[in-house]
């Protein structure tokens, strides 16, 4: 993959690679040559597509689905607005005719999985591949929510919003990712999507958290994109009050796992770091970049950052570099230009329902619109499928064009607790069997 770009004509080269073939492994993304963009990308705008290829998309890596996808390479930019290039997975129903009238445009759905880990074995371009072992990490299950949208005929985006570097929990680079994918994913000739294609964001928890950067920044980043709604599910609001909570806890391997990465990307973190923790506390660090996000919550439970540092770790957040550092990855510094739906566990076991409540509340200061549903009775797994159908009645109707809802907050005691989400939670089984039923079958014949 070393072609290179005319950038005097414009010219890209066709670069697209068949589908592999059956039972193929694929390679993780740090060693996929895919994911490496041709020389003189950088000169090109954001968001060009660079490169594309077929893939076969599987439950778990085993189970393959009835669904057309593929990847797309494309110019993006990290955190300081350095040129990089990033992939997104892109998915269409199986039946979609490829000679279609172009003029029954379908919206896209920019979904965002909650990779919440450093390792590229938990991005969703390696992880929803057909041959994957993604075990311990979130975005294989989301394809059950995935399946979903492409059951009502939606075309979904599911970028990797980390980057290759994998930094779970940098600010505003998640958004540039996912709005240059959706601009790659717009010029991606078989989707038949255009620049005004109606586009909804969602996503939950670290993905709920990547969607509310692509929310913030797409009216100065991509005001061009006709973004109509966004779903927010338990998206953090604050990330440095989550790392003081959880340390010390049972998830305590979460907020290790945003240290180690964004210690890469914060200079001052890292002299912080090296200052203060001791070799114990860095290779524990080292450790758990190569961690699924399950196995580095069980390796870590109960974990102490205090046990690491040769002051008290209390000394070592009120440091002006932590605290600088705290007010970056805090959401609700921008005005989002679509309507929102926020949803959060009151009695969250993750994130704390106060820091949802502060960033709704810094939305609402903006004037944004924002409509809160607090649920009494879900925690934190549970509400990321009860609350699906709300969310896909929500995004059909944004697509529709229906009128705005008017802002507002309430809480209610389970989201699941009306016919419109119960008939939706029987369709949502009946919308992931349509997609992978005959395959499951196919499967369990196999293993016997």
């Amino acid at each position: 993959m070393s072609e290179n770009i005319d950038v005097a004509s414009g010219w890209i080269p066709e670069a697209t690679t068949p589908r592999p073939s059956r039972w193929h492994r694929p390679q993780l993304p740090v060693d996929d040559p895919f994911h490496r963009p041709p020389a003189g990308f950088e000169t090109l705008p954001a968001g060009t597509l660079l490169r594309s290829r077929e893939v076969e998309i599987a439950l778990l890596g085993l189970v393959p689905q009835k669904v057309r996808a593929w990847q797309l390479l494309y110019c993006t930019a990290d955190l300081n607005g350095t040129p990089e290039a990033s992939v997104t997975t892109v998915l269409l129903p199986a039946d979609t005719d490829e000679d279609g009238d172009p003029a029954q445009e379908r919206p896209l759905l920019a979904y965002q999985c909650a990779i919440d880990a450093i390792s590229s074995r938990s991005f969703p371009s390696y992880a929803l591949q057909r041959g994957s072992t993604s075990l311990g990490n979130v975005a294989p299950f989301e394809l059950l929510i995935i399946a979903n949208a492409v059951s009502r005929g939606w075309a979904v985006t599911i970028a990797d919003h980390e980057g290759l570097g994998g930094y779970f929990g940098a600010p505003r680079e998640p958004g540039y990712r996912v709005l240059d994918g959706i601009r790659a994913a717009t010029d991606f000739a078989p989707l038949r999507l255009s620049p005004s294609t109606p586009v909804g964001v969602w996503g939950y928890s670290g993905g709920g958290m990547a969607s509310s950067w692509v929310a913030e920044m797409a009216p100065e980043y991509a005001p061009e994109l006709n973004i109509v709604g966004a779903v927010l599910g338990a998206p953090v609001g604050d990330p440095g009050q989550t790392y003081i909570r959880l340390n010390d806890t049972f998830f305590a391997g979460l907020p290790a796992l945003v240290v180690a990465g964004l210690r890469h990307l914060y200079p001052g973190l890292g002299r912080v770091i090296d200052a203060h923790v001791n070799d114990e506390g860095r290779t524990r660090l080292d450790e758990i970049e190569s961690m699924s996000t399950a196995w580095a919550i069980a390796r870590f439970a109960g974990d102490d950052f205090d046990n690491y540092t040769d002051i008290p770790l209390a000394d070592v957040l009120a440091s002006p570099e932590v605290l600088d550092l705290f007010d970056d990855i805090r959401l609700g510094s921008r005005k989002p230009e679509c309507p929102l739906l926020v949803l959060q566990p009151v009695h969250d076991q993750i994130i704390a329902v106060e820091d949802v409540d502060g960033q709704v509340e810094r939305y609402n200061e903006f004037g944004a619109n924002v409509t809160y549903i607090r649920d009494r009775v879900s925690e934190h797994l549970s509400l990321m499928i009860l609350s699906t159908p709300t969310v896909l009645e929500w995004l059909t109707a944004r697509f529709d064009g229906a009128p705005e809802p008017v802002g507002s907050t309430r809480t209610v005691w389970s989201t699941a607790l009306s016919s419109t989400s119960l008939r939706g939670l029987l369709g949502s089984g009946r919308g992931f069997l349509g997609m992978g039923k005959a395959a499951l079958f196919t499967a369990i014949g196999g293993a016997l």
